[in-house]
């Protein structure tokens, strides 16, 4: 059972942001309370997987935590002889998203593994996911990291990426803060909890902007990528090899 995000709510001497298993027992309410649209985002995932996924190929949760891509896209996959790749570098995510999808039966294979993703070889893949992963990699490894997985991506294979955006101008970039921050205080946190999180994030969390997505993409090969949500800023979008 897992309990309610209070990790910030006592002023204290703020550490860089890690998915520890602190973080993991709160992870399901502070997702909730902190990314609009948060649900919506992992079952639309799953229904694009399912709807990309090729028989006799890998589909991979890159960053999965707890399994929540994971079990939606494992829902949704009709074709034969598939098998999930789940993987993230924090011990206590992969120990609990063991368990999580225990708890529910399927004919679809998931193979969970503790690793790092900017090392990880990509391969006979149908379907990729990566949901708010990317903004936690160096920014000077991200192009490597998107590149290795182009390449393992068989042809008509997806990249489905959501990541939390930085706004074109600051103007911009102030305007979509504000509307997440007032958005985090309707769903009960605090001004200390928001500027402490801010403060704990800011050196592990390093947005791009939408354009830097979507040229990056290009560049390395992708034919088509779509956005097809966003809110204030977190953004989802499709990539088509």
């Amino acid at each position: 059972m897992t309990g309610k995000d209070s990790i910030y709510a006592t002023e204290q001497q703020v550490k860089d942001f890690s998915f520890d298993a602190n973080v993991v027992e709160v992870f399901p309410d502070m997702i909730q309370r902190s990314v609009p649209g948060y649900a919506t985002i992992v079952s639309t995932m799953g229904k694009l997987a399912g709807q990309y996924a090729q028989s006799n190929s890998n589909l991979y949760d890159l960053g999965c935590s707890l399994g929540a891509v994971t079990l939606s896209m494992r829902r949704n996959i009709a074709k034969e002889n598939c098998e999930i790749v789940a993987v993230d570098n924090s011990k206590a995510m992969v120990e609990r998203c063991k368990m999580h999808l225990s708890g529910f039966k399927s004919d679809v294979p998931v193979n969970v593994q503790l690793g790092d993703i900017t090392e990880l070889d990509i391969e006979n893949a149908s379907v990729v996911a990566m949901n708010f992963t990317l903004q936690f990699i160096p920014k000077d490894q991200r192009e490597a990291v998107l590149t290795s997985i182009y390449r393992g991506l068989k042809p008509g294979g997806v990249l489905l990426l959501s990541e939390k955006i930085k706004g074109e101008t600051d103007q911009q970039d102030n305007l979509l803060i504000d509307l997440h921050h007032d958005f985090k205080r309707h769903n009960g946190y605090s001004e200390l909890e928001i500027s402490q999180k801010r403060t704990a994030i800011e050196n592990v969390m390093r947005p791009d902007r939408l354009s830097t997505h979507m040229s990056r993409l290009e560049k390395i090969g992708f034919k088509q990528t779509q956005v097809w949500y966003q809110c204030f800023n977190f953004c989802s979008l499709v990539a088509i090899k």
